[in-house]
């Protein structure tokens, strides 16, 4: 009987370490969306893509953070040596993360991705590529199409 207890605990344990924030937002609507038309923006653009988690994760938490990391190695790999694209693994739950937690407003397990364009910071949560986890291929796809929009200014 002394186990259910703790079996209840432990399931509820992982539970809420992987529910993350569900809104699917870009952060400062004072923009267009064409910006990317404009090619003087476009050399004024960088991306970061973080995937926040926490100290124990979930197989699809991890699972999240191995193919963002494989998009951006496989498909933007002179965006990252040039510094116009950055990727990085964040626990969220230590100390010196927390700075970077707040700047996006991180709840749980998420994968984050924030644009700046002339100098105006974007954030947005992109939940769809927790759908996308059992198909490599199509995961790759879509945060490739998403992070090439970016990098070109586009924004929606």
């Amino acid at each position: 009987m002394k186990t259910l207890p703790l079996l209840l605990l432990l399931i509820s344990i992982l539970f809420f370490g992987c529910v993350s924030n569900t809104q699917d937002t870009l952060i400062n609507q004072n923009t267009s969306t064409a910006l990317w038309q404009n090619s003087s923006v476009n050399d004024n653009i960088t991306v970061e893509v973080y995937h926040f988690h926490g100290t124990h994760q979930c197989p699809s938490c991890i699972k999240v953070g191995e193919l963002a990391e494989k998009t951006v190695n496989t498909y933007f790999k002179d965006e990252l040596e040039s510094g116009k694209l950055v990727y990085a693994h964040i626990n969220g739950e230590l100390p010196e993360n927390q700075d970077l937690v707040n700047k996006y407003g991180v709840t749980g397990s998420s994968l984050w991705i924030g644009t700046y364009v002339n100098g105006k910071f974007y954030k947005e949560q992109n939940i769809n590529v927790w759908y996308k986890i059992d198909n490599e291929k199509e995961y790759l796809d879509y945060l490739k199409s998403i992070l090439e929009k970016r990098l070109s200014g586009e924004l929606n």
